[in-house]
């Protein structure tokens, strides 16, 4: 009897039709000793998982009692069929007894969610016809089979599964024994496409916490970092990608608002200087340091003098007519020509002061050796204050030789592409 029993796996393992109808001549009785043998793989198991569908409808056919038998694993042979993809002997199968759709195997999972973890849509969708309300049913966890899905990274099953719940509010906001919806799992395995798939479908709850009282949000930032963290952060606050194209709009209109912010502040800031420099400038070249040009001996003093301070005064007069008169700041050119203007002014303004500085020392020491008088500390800082002004100039001027000359680039490589 054991050799008829191995001859017959064997015929289910070869898909052997013919082999099984010589054993049934063999022994009649063979497939119901099947049922009572001490092997816990029943032909039937092996047919399935291998998906030969005609040896399959052959011996449910014969023995349709064999569909709902067990193996060591408590799987039955349509739990075989659904996790391998077989969706012909799902079919044949499910002919049988649907009831074999809501059976638990060892770890307590359905057909249904064997087939979810590997992603066999086709499989699904026989399973879902047959018994719909499967999907409710939880596996060990208490994890529902969109946990399932997400865990196995099966987004396709995923979508199906949500499609095919009606009022799908409660089922996909379901948690698992630690509290975590699917949401929560999504994040924390960083599955981007599955986080904006059910942000999309609207019923999911965003904020919805755990059990350790974190939202899906406050698990993305307690994990590991990974470059689709923002992604990931952006799709829980604002929602699937349409709404993304929008921000990245808005974010534009920012940035060109915060500039235009940035230049308003600026032509305060460059109106306030001038303006401060026009009185100082003035102040002082209507009343001079007492004695400045009262003697022969200061008369280079005061001409040093009236030249950097009247210089000074014209910049100052000459960017506050500049921005009053309507001058396109944001050109990079006309906001070069202010910083030079600024730049002569301060500078004049200073060397006015190194002037005097230097007259007041001479006058001290009765002395009218000007070059000793550039030792001083003072006069010193200043003129190297005025030397790191001019570098500053040059930079820029600079900076702005190379702008011209990429647009001058530009302009010649547009000139080319039209020739050609």
């Amino acid at each position: 009897m054991e050799r008829l029993q191995t001859k017959l796996f064997e015929a289910a393992t070869q898909n052997s039709i013919n082999s099984l109808q010589q054993l049934l001549i063999d022994d009649p009785l063979i497939l119901e000793r099947a049922l009572v043998n001490r092997f816990n793989e029943t032909p039937l198991h092996v047919a399935a998982m291998l998906g030969h569908v005609e040896f399959v409808q052959e011996i449910i056919g014969l023995q349709p009692q064999l569909v709902n038998e067990l193996n060591s694993h408590l799987s039955s042979p349509l739990h075989l069929a659904a996790a391998k993809g077989h969706v012909g002997v799902v079919k044949a199968l499910l002919s049988v007894d649907n009831q074999a759709c809501l059976a638990r195997d060892r770890n307590e999972l359905l057909p249904l969610h064997l087939a979810a973890a590997k992603g066999h849509v086709e499989a699904m969708k026989l399973l879902l016809e047959a018994r719909p309300e499967a999907t409710r049913v939880t596996a060990c966890g208490g994890e529902s089979i969109l946990h399932l899905c997400v865990k196995s990274y099966q987004l396709e099953a995923l979508k199906l599964i949500v499609k095919s719940v009606r009022n799908a509010g409660d089922f996909i906001n379901s948690r698992d024994n630690d509290g975590n919806t699917v949401l929560h799992l999504a994040v924390a395995e960083k599955q981007v496409e599955a986080v904006k798939y059910l942000v999309s479908v609207g019923a999911v709850d965003v904020d919805a916490k755990n059990e350790d009282g974190l939202t899906a949000m406050d698990v993305l930032t307690g994990s590991r970092r990974d470059v689709r963290d923002p992604e990931i952060a952006y799709l829980l606050k604002h929602g699937d990608k349409p709404a993304k194209k929008k921000e990245k709009k808005n974010s534009v209109n920012g940035l060109l608002k915060q500039h235009a912010v940035w230049l308003e502040k600026e032509k305060n800031t460059l109106m306030v200087v001038a303006s401060l420099i026009a009185t100082m400038t003035f102040q002082v070249g209507t009343n001079p340091p007492d004695g400045l040009w009262k003697t022969y001996a200061t008369v280079d003093y005061s001409k040093n003098f009236y030249i950097g301070n009247t210089v000074a005064f014209i910049s100052s007069l000459s960017i506050i007519l500049l921005l009053t008169s309507g001058l396109p700041i944001r050109r990079r050119f006309f906001m070069w020509i202010l910083m030079v203007i600024i730049w002569i002014a301060i500078s004049a303004s200073a060397w006015s002061y190194i002037t005097v500085i230097v007259y007041l020392k001479e006058t001290e020491s009765d002395s009218y050796t000007a070059p000793s008088s550039y030792t001083d500390p003072q006069v010193c800082t200043v003129i190297v204050w005025l030397g790191l002004m001019f570098l500053l100039l040059v930079g820029h001027t600079i900076r702005l030789i190379v702008w011209v000359l990429k647009k001058l680039g530009r302009g010649v490589l547009k000139c080319k592409r039209s020739l050609c």
